[in-house]
């Protein structure tokens, strides 16, 4: 049977925690920024966990991450 490819554009999106949780960015941080607040922005720039609902597409498309 041939290996498994992992999908590298899945890869750089998102990244596994030591307790195998799979993190995310949020969306709206690129541009028209002076808007916004500075705790809104800085709460954008950190990472969140995935939710369970779409857990399952992701763990198929990184297949060789030890969950």
């Amino acid at each position: 049977m041939p290996k498994m490819k992992t999908r590298k554009s899945a890869a750089k999106r998102f990244k596994i925690t030591g307790k195998k949780k799979i993190m995310r960015r949020k969306s709206g941080i690129s541009h028209l920024l002076e808007h916004e607040d500075p705790g809104e922005k800085g709460a954008r720039k950190r990472m969140v966990p995935v939710h369970k609902t779409s857990l399952y597409k992701i763990e198929r498309l990184l297949p060789y991450r030890n969950y």
